[in-house]
């Protein structure tokens, strides 16, 4: 049997844990709650305990690589230590790293969870014939990060790929970063519930005020039910979602010239809503879009791309993650398989 790690997809919400061998094989795979609410060190117990429960059951047919983290939030890639996290209240400036390492006792590393999702895109998922890749997530908020040759590009500080605060509406909603019209206020499943109510309270949304209206938990999937129904107002917030998404992928194609872009996270369940949009943006807005495009991007961007031969054609490919939920768990599983 080949050497495995263990990933770890440490979220606010979520906290699920894996062991991986180093081919790509899953072998096991742990879902737990995280209990923020019970602190820091409450967290940090049950995933120690699942990671022990994998290392103890797979150490004899194995040896174990290493453990490999994903956290929301900026990490301080030098000593392992969580700078900020807004899903993990009272984790800022907290040396989780070495607490980790001197629990388990094994080499332990930190990246950010957008990080660790387009490593495990670019390593299983939609872009793994291609050594370079950037990639969008689109949940609560939205994500990035940037892949070149083979490795992960965190820049001088380990904040690269804060793609969610590219301003695409210079006036635009305010965001939680202080600044105006980030990516993040227009194309994550936060955004999307905001949109929806600012149609219904500007009294041009009938369906989505009936559907908010019955469901206490109205989510962005209600309102992509309801565009794929066909419902106008829901189509016009996810064109604006694609918009947004082709702004900022413009000014990606344009800066770093890549082959593939992968669209990760939640919010990218309803592509079919809003992927038109950015495709339309993006020749726009984009020359070296416009002069590499594929002859039918939609194509390619259902998936086709994870075939592409990365020497042909030189084309740029704009498509969906195909790892859904676990790129971020084969991401930070692959962190200590390429650190030795």
């Amino acid at each position: 049997m080949p050497n495995f790690s263990i990933g770890v997809d440490l979220g606010g919400t979520n906290l699920r844990i894996a062991a991986v061998e180093e081919q790509g094989s899953l072998l096991e795979k742990i879902s737990l709650g995280t209990r923020v609410t019970l602190g820091r060190d409450h967290v940090i117990n049950d995933m120690c305990d699942a990671v022990q429960h994998l290392t103890a059951k797979y150490k004899d047919l194995a040896t174990l690589e290493g453990i490999g983290i994903g956290v929301p939030g900026i990490i301080d890639m030098r000593t392992g230590m969580i700078r900020e996290s807004p899903n993990l209240p009272g984790w800022a400036d907290s040396p989780v790293r070495s607490e980790i390492e001197k629990r388990l006792g094994t080499r332990v590393i930190l990246d950010n969870d957008a990080n660790v999702a387009a490593f495990g895109e670019k390593w299983l998922g939609a872009a793994r014939n291609f050594d370079d890749v950037a990639m969008l997530t689109l949940g609560t908020g939205v994500g990035g990060g940037i892949v070149l040759d083979g490795r992960i590009w965190h820049g001088m500080v380990g904040m690269a790929g804060e793609f969610g605060h590219i301003t695409v509406e210079p006036e635009g909603q305010l965001c939680g970063c202080g600044n105006r019209g980030c990516l993040e206020q227009y194309a994550s499943a936060t955004a999307v519930v905001r949109m929806a109510h600012e149609a219904i309270a500007n009294g041009e949304a009938v369906e989505l005020a009936a559907a908010a209206s019955n469901n206490p938990e109205f989510s962005a999937k209600a309102v992509y039910n309801l565009a794929i129904q066909g419902d106008e107002s829901a189509r016009r917030i996810f064109r604006h979602v694609g918009r947004s998404l082709g702004i900022v992928l413009a000014a990606l194609v344009n800066s770093l010239n890549l082959p593939i872009y992968v669209i990760g996270g939640g919010v990218s369940s309803a592509w079919d809503a809003f992927s038109p949009s950015i495709f339309e943006e993006l020749r726009q807005r984009s020359m070296v879009y416009a002069a590499t495009a594929p002859s039918d991007p939609l194509s390619d961007a259902t998936g086709a791309s994870a075939k592409v031969d990365p020497g042909a054609g030189r084309k740029t490919i704009i498509t969906r993650a195909l790892l859904g939920s676990d790129a971020g768990l084969y991401g930070a599983a692959r962190l200590p398989m390429v650190a030795r």
